[in-house]
């Protein structure tokens, strides 16, 4: 298919409003939805109605669909993201504590900067260069004071990995040479030091769809975690769906369900008296029309051990 210019101009909010009456969207509220245009914007919310449209091509929607559904879909995916980005803020400081802990006393204070430690000397190199960059912006005092007292060109790791992102402690951790370290890392966890690897990929790349707004709850995830087979710890057993388009087998790796039970896992580690379940079991009865097959859900997921 040959490219073509993108000759579309922008609409007025009266405009965009229009268009969507044009096209079959039912508008109840019409001050309502021209509000919710302006602050949230045409665009962002056309992620939520897409899923009724009936034509595709031509955005002409199906019949009955409607603004206030597709505004709805807008509100428990914004709830989901504020849900998951809490859990996703302890599992990142529960794993930031247990590598620096385990590092640190297998190999020193400063194992980060070892390039002995890591299997590939380019990747450390490239992650180093940004610690060292998140050094030199931080302002926090304790760093600070670290620079005013001592003669180290850095900090020791506990210090260090305060003010470094998670997505710098999963490049570390993925680079790390394999070993007991590694493993007794991931084993704290319930997992193979593999898959921990990927599951930190996948929650570095949830985090910055979180962080950004961005839609979630029937996204397919472009990074997807890697299914483990034998974990140590109750997980979901069917991990995988026939796709209705092909009817062949299809992981659910890439869908917001596994995502969940990802984190759900993690939790009952972490802090085997968290309310991940019950709080999303609290979104899909405040928002009753969210169709959790879009999610990934399998049918009976409710009985799976995991989401008890």
């Amino acid at each position: 298919m040959s490219k073509v210019p993108y000759t579309k101009t922008a609409l007025s909010y009266a405009g965009q409003l229009q268009q969507l009456k044009n096209r079959g969207l039912i508008i109840a509220n019409e001050p309502k939805a021209l509000h919710l245009l302006e602050v949230i914007s045409y665009y962002r919310l056309s992620g939520y109605w897409y899923p009724m449209l009936a034509d595709k091509q031509i955005h002409q929607f199906k019949p009955n669909s409607n603004f206030e559904t597709a505004f709805n879909i807008y509100k428990f995916d914004r709830e989901l993201r504020l849900l998951i980005m809490r859990e996703l803020e302890k599992i990142e400081v529960a794993v930031r504590a247990k590598m620096i802990y385990v590092l640190s006393h297998s190999r020193g204070a400063f194992w980060y900067l070892d390039s002995a430690n890591f299997s590939n000397p380019v990747k450390h190199a490239d992650t180093l260069s940004k610690v060292g960059a998140e050094y030199s912006r931080s302002d926090e005092e304790f760093i600070q004071a670290f620079k005013n007292k001592y003669t180290d060109s850095m900090p020791p790791s506990w210090m260090m990995f305060e003010v470094s992102s998670f997505g710098i402690l999963s490049s570390l951790y993925s680079n790390l040479v394999s070993g007991k370290d590694k493993r007794d890392i991931a084993g704290y966890f319930g997992l193979t030091d593999s898959v921990l690897s990927s599951w930190l990929h996948s929650i570095v790349y949830l985090r910055n769809i979180c962080a950004h707004h961005s839609r979630l709850w029937n996204r397919e995830m472009r990074i997807q975690p890697i299914v483990p087979r034998s974990p140590r710890n109750p997980y979901i057993n069917q991990t995988a769906y026939i796709s209705p388009e092909t009817g062949l087998s299809r992981s659910l790796n890439n869908k917001t369900y596994f995502i969940l039970s990802m984190i759900i896992y993690l939790m009952n580690t972490i802090n085997p008296r968290h309310q991940v379940q019950s709080k999303f079991n609290a979104l899909l009865a405040k928002y009753p029309n969210i169709d959790t097959k879009a999610m990934g859900f399998p049918d009976n997921w409710e009985t799976e051990t995991l989401w008890k």
